[in-house]
């Protein structure tokens, strides 16, 4: 298959208060396959959230390059400007416009488009997500998950090479995060997109990644598939951080159905 992502030894780092630079991510390298959908996860302050700020457009690298289509789109001399890189992203919050319709906001990175063609995009996105029913309803009228399904829509509106998703299952439920996390991975399939993920929960990776990084520390620990991970774990590291995830997965689910663990 095609390699559309390349991360090559990137290093990324924020200026501190008294103007020294604090690293964040150092030697970084990834590759992901078009179609396929990737994922870094990690604890909290892994950099994982950087990194994907800087496929984005968001944080310029220190050292190393990004690489989308066989193009380099960051090093530390280029910058591509974040609106040229044909990158989608979903945020966290979803950020859906709340005085939009469901309609609106799917439509709203199609503006440029004539009204017809504008309008035959958001049918297909409506019908993709079973959100036929909910075109007229606003963001306030809907449960988290159809505001998750609406944000991915209006993601994958202008058609992006890829596709960034920043946590998005972290404000939903247990239950509820698994689920919609196959929903997603079904309809990024079908689509053929790819995407790459962020997020510290096994569960959502495993249901949804084809390629897994477990970061630590800024560095990535072991970059494969969940079966490698769960497997043959690359560390001492990854292999108590998916048995540590995936024990307190089962604690979860057993304390939201009544269960002792």
């Amino acid at each position: 298959m095609t390699e559309l992502l390349k991360l090559d030894r990137l290093a990324l780092a924020y200026e501190g208060e008294r103007g020294q630079l604090l690293p964040v991510v150092q030697d970084l390298s990834l590759s992901l396959e078009q179609g396929h959908i990737g994922c870094l996860l990690g604890p909290s302050g892994c950099g994982k959230t950087t990194v994907l700020r800087s496929i984005a457009g968001f944080e310029p690298p220190r050292a190393g390059t990004i690489e989308l289509a066989g193009r380099i789109i960051s090093s530390a001399s280029h910058q591509l400007a974040p609106e040229h890189r044909q990158v989608g992203m979903m945020f966290q919050d979803y950020a859906l416009f709340p005085h939009l319709t469901v309609e609106q906001n799917i439509a709203f990175g199609l503006r440029r488009q004539d009204k017809a063609r504008r309008s035959l995009r958001v049918d297909e996105l409506l019908s993709l997500t079973a959100l036929e029913s909910m075109r007229a309803r606003y963001p306030h009228e809907l449960s988290g998950g159809q505001q998750q399904r609406v944000a991915l829509a209006r993601a994958l509106a202008p058609e992006p090479q890829l596709l960034l998703l920043d946590e998005p299952f972290s404000n939903l439920d247990v239950d509820t995060r698994e689920r919609l996390a196959y929903e997603v991975r079904d309809i990024l399939q079908k689509t053929g997109h790819t995407a790459m993920l962020v997020t510290h929960n096994q569960a959502e990776a495993f249901a949804i990644a084809d390629r897994i990084g477990v970061m630590r520390q800024g560095m990535i620990e072991q970059w494969g598939t969940p079966f490698q991970l769960d497997q043959r774990p690359a560390s001492e590291f990854v292999a108590d951080f998916i048995r540590r995830e995936a024990l307190m997965a089962k604690r979860a689910q057993a304390y939201l159905r009544g269960v002792t663990p």
